[in-house]
């Protein structure tokens, strides 16, 4: 019988059949999954196989359907591993906030690098716009300008003052939405708005660290009341990239990637390199400042692989 897994616990899995009935089931033996290694085989938004066991006391998995996509991530157990967040993805969404706690442009640049990565189409969404000054509305504007003229959906919402929200929840309809950010930026929230009977818990941004506490222990899926899914994850402190080369990491930012055929050379890096077309148009403005500066950081972060 064919199912969607809803829930992970680690050991333990929430499925929905076809017929609309959930299953809790367990996963029999081990899968390998087209050579990935990761902490968990089997994530939400998977379609898998089940059955009964013979003594029809207990539903196992035993067998996952190719996945369409996934966005995955460093574990945050283990730096070696990567763990897969979720599967089959329509859109993700990512929660942004400007203020209490504050996400960077460079933690925005890896979530959409990843979403680029996977082929998930990604849409910012930026919260609590009701907290910002005069500051605030000047890192809003520049925003814009960064992330829309390459591509990119960006939503500004306040779900304290019940602006923008309508226009957020009308992205969603007949999607599965992957619902992603920092703790405390209002995710929690957002879904409560979603589903009023089913309040998740939320928490208050931890003063010490700006960030909010860690409040979803696992991702879950949840059903829409006007057709479609999305998928609640845990708060995210950090993004780290996961099977990313530096050699590859331009294709990843759609800016450069329309230039890089231009460059002089083909294994060009865009650092200082003669005749390189992304330089060129860093000089020239049409490729923003933050993104270059953000591309340069990130090239540095990444590992080179040992052979």
């Amino acid at each position: 019988m064919e199912a969607v897994v809803y829930k992970s616990t680690g050991s333990w899995y929430q499925v929905k059949s076809r017929n609309g009935q959930m299953h809790k089931v367990r996963m029999k033996g081990k899968f390998k999954i087209d050579g990935i290694t990761s902490t968990n085989p089997i994530a939400v938004g998977d379609i898998v196989e089940i059955e009964n066991e013979t003594d029809a006391e207990s539903t196992v998995i035993t067998g996952i359907h190719e996945r369409s996509n996934y966005i995955n991530r460093v574990s945050p157990h283990n730096r070696n591993q990567h763990h897969i967040v979720a599967s089959n993805l329509n859109q993700s969404l990512l929660f942004a906030t400007l203020k209490d706690p504050k996400t960077s442009f460079g933690f925005i640049d890896r979530f959409l690098i990843t979403s680029e990565a996977y082929h998930v189409p990604a849409i910012i969404v930026f919260n609590k716009t009701d907290l910002l000054g005069k500051k605030g509305q000047e890192r809003m504007e520049l925003a814009k300008e960064i992330y829309l003229p390459i591509g990119y959906q960006l939503m500004a919402m306040s779900l304290q003052e019940k602006n923008g929200v309508e226009e957020v929840m009308a992205l969603l309809k007949g999607k599965v939405t992957l619902l992603s950010g920092h703790s405390g930026v209002g995710k929690s929230t957002f879904i409560n708005h979603l589903f009023p009977a089913n309040q998740l818990k939320t928490q208050e941004v931890s003063g010490w660290s700006g960030k909010g506490m860690h409040t979803t222990t696992f991702a879950e899926m949840f059903d829409l009341p006007g057709g479609g899914q999305i998928i609640d994850t845990p708060g995210i402190r950090e993004m780290g990239l996961v099977d990313i080369s530096k050699q590859e990491l331009a294709h990843y930012f759609p800016e450069m990637r329309r230039l890089m055929n231009d460059c002089q050379f083909n294994n060009c890096m865009h650092i200082n390199e003669p005749g390189c077309a992304i330089k060129n148009a860093v000089n020239k403005n049409s490729i923003h400042t933050e993104r270059y500066v953000s591309y340069l950081s990130i090239l540095d972060s990444l590992e080179v692989p040992s052979y």
